[in-house]
């Protein structure tokens, strides 16, 4: 064999191992590429009913919501008409029951403005209790601090 003879038979050689892998390279690639389409049929066979239940749902949704605006809507006309007749006529009364606790308060303090303590909300009360814990808090940490600073 001459020197071309070898030279082709190693070209050849080199072409055909080439073609053989490129050979399975293109099977593994089929096979591949039939499970993902597998995949994707299956995977959208499950997505059209997941997205008609999504719509459906989403219908009862906007129902629901319609619903709560109108009870929203009629609550504010009947708020809006309540307000409207007795909102005066209440507030006139609150503020004569006041007028008249605060001077029977102050009657029976004796008319003493320090002895008088007008009407207190039961929030007012809290913030006082509150406060008077908290001092009374502080006054015995610093009593505790005083005794360990002198042992």
């Amino acid at each position: 064999m001459s020197g071309g003879e070898v030279a082709g038979l190693v070209v050849a050689v080199f072409w055909a191992v080439l073609v053989t892998l490129l050979a399975v390279v293109l099977v593994r690639l089929a096979a591949a590429l039939r499970e993902a389409t597998a995949l994707v049929a299956a995977v959208a066979e499950r997505t059209v009913p997941l997205l008609d239940e999504a719509a459906e749902t989403l219908r009862a949704a906007n129902e629901i919501t319609a619903n709560v605006q109108d009870a929203a809507a009629n609550a504010n006309a009947l708020s809006s008409t309540m307000a409207a007749t007795l909102g005066g006529p209440l507030v006139k009364l609150s503020a004569f029951s006041y007028g008249v606790r605060s001077a029977v308060a102050k009657q029976r303090s004796g008319g003493q403005p320090e002895r008088h303590i007008p009407h207190q909300t039961e929030r007012e009360l809290i913030a006082r209790m509150v406060k008077a814990e908290v001092r009374a808090a502080t006054l015995r940490r610093g009593v505790f601090a005083r005794l360990l600073k002198k042992g």
